[in-house]
């Protein structure tokens, strides 16, 4: 068979139909990426604004929200071009069954081998999109407290007040408490002695937070003045007198560490007594103890 009789058996008419076809789909593919990029676009813009009302760092919201537009966008892509690739290959006469049973055989072995894997990063995605916390934060996960260095798709990064950095995958993560959201507290149990008027040291302690939340360095930092709840408790060398302080997040320990100070020289001032642990010992008089005798007699 020469050049010729094979170009003239070729079926050109169905050739340009499947070419025809093949254009179309990656056109169509080419625009849904498009408006893929567009809506996300729009999502990210709408997040940030959420951020921002909320009054989050702007940083840390950018951070947040590229990780999970980047893996929306990602997944998307990557499904949205398998899809169209086994529609080519099709169009182009490969049979695409054998390559589905494939796949699906190598899927489930995958599946099998990495399920720990697609477990953290689906846990990451909604920990990420929920914002239960971020970079900055301080939190308690799984028992370990610590302040939030990363938050990656796959794990969350803590420091300790040892400078000792935990790794948790996000999908072994069971419990979360974050101490910095929104707002934090630093709360304070002062005891004074029994003789004090409970009154009166309430007065004090009041005041002291008073003139904080009206200084300059402070009044931006305290939300509130500090929340007196009364005596809590007796104590066996005390009375216990419960409160906290409400301020911005993560400043609970500069606010705490600098009330108690000025707290202790104003009880130093109005002579308030800060106990310490005291024991009395009673020798009984009426029971003594049995006269030694002489054990030849």
């Amino acid at each position: 068979m020469n050049i010729m009789e094979f170009l003239k058996n070729i079926k050109w008419q169905e050739i340009a139909a499947s070419g025809f076809r093949i254009l179309i789909i990656l056109v169509l593919a080419w625009v849904l990426s498009k408006i893929l990029k567009k809506v996300l676009a729009g999502f990210k813009l709408r997040l940030l604004e959420k951020g921002r009302l909320a009054g989050n760092n702007p940083d840390e919201s950018v951070k947040r929200i590229e990780t999970v537009t980047r893996l929306i966008r990602q997944v998307v892509l990557t499904a949205m071009w398998c899809i169209v690739s086994l529609i080519i290959l099709k169009e182009i006469g490969v049979e695409i069954a054998p390559i589905l049973a494939g796949a699906g055989i190598l899927g489930l072995a995958v599946g099998f081998g990495a399920q720990n894997l697609v477990k953290d990063i689906i846990s990451g995605f909604f920990f990420i999109l929920e914002d239960q916390v971020r970079v900055g934060d301080i939190a308690v996960v799984n028992g370990q407290a610590g302040q939030v260095e990363a938050i990656n798709i796959r794990t969350i990064l803590l420091r300790d007040l040892a400078g000792v950095v935990h790794l948790f995958p996000h999908g072994s993560i069971t419990t979360v408490s974050n101490m910095t959201k929104d707002w934090s507290a630093y709360v304070f149990d002062i005891g004074v002695a029994y003789k004090e008027d409970t009154d009166r040291v309430v007065n004090i302690i009041a005041q002291v937070g008073e003139d904080m939340k009206n200084e300059e360095a402070y009044k931006k930092i305290m939300l509130a003045v500090p929340e007196i709840f009364g005596v809590d408790k007796f104590a066996d060398s005390a009375v216990i007198i419960k409160g906290r302080i409400r301020t911005r997040p993560n400043q609970q320990f500069l606010i705490g560490r600098e009330f108690l100070r000025r707290l202790k020289y104003a009880f130093f001032a109005n002579n308030i007594e800060i106990p310490f642990p005291q024991r009395t010992i009673y020798f009984a008089e009426s029971a003594k103890p049995p006269a030694l005798t002489d054990a030849k007699r």
